[in-house]
């Protein structure tokens, strides 16, 4: 256990990976309550919104006006999603308010890309070459490249950590033609597929690699692991995660009707918390956070925790 970080870090994506899979419309003020909420409990990081064609993802017809619309808080990075120039220049309008970045975006499944993008391997690879160039014209550095299906695939199969590393040296040939120096690689399983041993393998394959780089993972919760597989991560110095507050989200393109969404971000603060690890997160206020974006859906979300709460506010009634 001697690799176990200090601190973890949080990076927030439930509004933006939440209201996109919703399938009744979520009004522009409640996705601002619940923006601004999420900042109130010391997280730093928050996704807001995807700028993206809204006849492909409705529930963000509203990014603008929710960007718009809420307050933010100072010492919070608040970050959106966009897959091509049009959704980049759409975040660009709010350079005074979102933190920019840029980001090389692959795909370990061929099967996947074409699902999601509709793109075969190779037109994602020119796409992703044209996405730089964009960046850099526009002033935005571009320092990460991020893999989905980074460890299975719902339209391929099994992926290996091969193919992981044959897909980030396709990120690193793209940076390096742009002459782009990259920082953090972040590997996503989108459809749920990782256990534990896979994700000690892929990481132990990807560090291997590339020592220096800084490791951030997007966990679905599909199969129910997503913390399971946080805590094999984090024992082995991993401290970057995204998350959604009470497992709000999915993905749409995932061909598996009503899977969950991604690690719940209480359940990995109080996994942090009870590993004596910090994350600067007030997990009761963002316990209740998850109770409000589960009254916004009019459902029921994947969090046990809130739920059953925290266990200090249980131990604090047993002092």
């Amino acid at each position: 256990m001697s690799d176990l970080p200090k601190h973890v870090h949080v990076q927030e994506e439930g509004p933006r990976e939440g209201f996109q899979i919703e399938p009744g419309p979520i009004a522009t003020a409640d996705k601002i309550r619940l923006i601004e909420a999420l900042a109130e409990t010391g997280l730093k990081h928050i996704q807001v919104c995807s700028f993206v064609s809204p006849k492909i993802v409705p529930g963000w017809a509203d990014a603008e006006a929710t960007v718009e619309g809420f307050k933010a808080r100072p010492g919070v990075h608040y970050t959106a999603l966009w897959f091509n120039e049009a959704g980049l220049n759409r975040a660009l309008a709010f350079r005074d308010k979102l933190t920019i970045g840029g980001s090389i975006s692959l795909t370990a499944s061929e099967g996947f890309t074409k699902k999601n993008l509709n793109r075969t391997h190779a037109d994602n690879l020119a796409a992703m070459r044209k996405q730089t160039a964009a960046h850099l014209a526009n002033g935005v550095a571009v320092t990460r490249i991020g893999v989905m299906a980074a460890f299975g695939c719902n339209y391929q199969g099994d992926i290996s950590p091969a193919q992981v590393v044959k897909t980030i040296e396709d990120g690193f040939a793209i940076a390096e033609e742009a002459g782009v120096t990259i920082t953090d690689l972040s590997l996503a399983d989108t459809m749920g597929w990782a256990i534990p041993p896979r994700i000690e393998r892929t990481i132990a394959e990807v560090r291997s690699r590339w020592p220096d780089k800084r490791i951030t993972l997007h966990l679905h919760d599909t199969r129910g692991l997503a913390v399971a597989n946080a805590h094999a991560a984090i024992k082995l110095g991993v401290d970057r995660f995204d998350a959604t507050v009470g497992g709000l989200g999915g993905c749409p393109f995932a061909g598996q009707k009503g899977a969950a969404g991604n690690i719940c971000s209480e359940e990995l603060v109080l996994l942090c918390e009870e590993m004596g690890i910090e994350t600067g997160v007030d997990l009761d206020k963002l316990i209740e956070v998850g109770r409000m974006a589960e009254a916004i859906v009019g459902h029921q979300l994947p969090s046990e925790l809130i739920h059953a709460g925290s266990l200090d506010a249980f131990r604090r009634q047993a002092a």
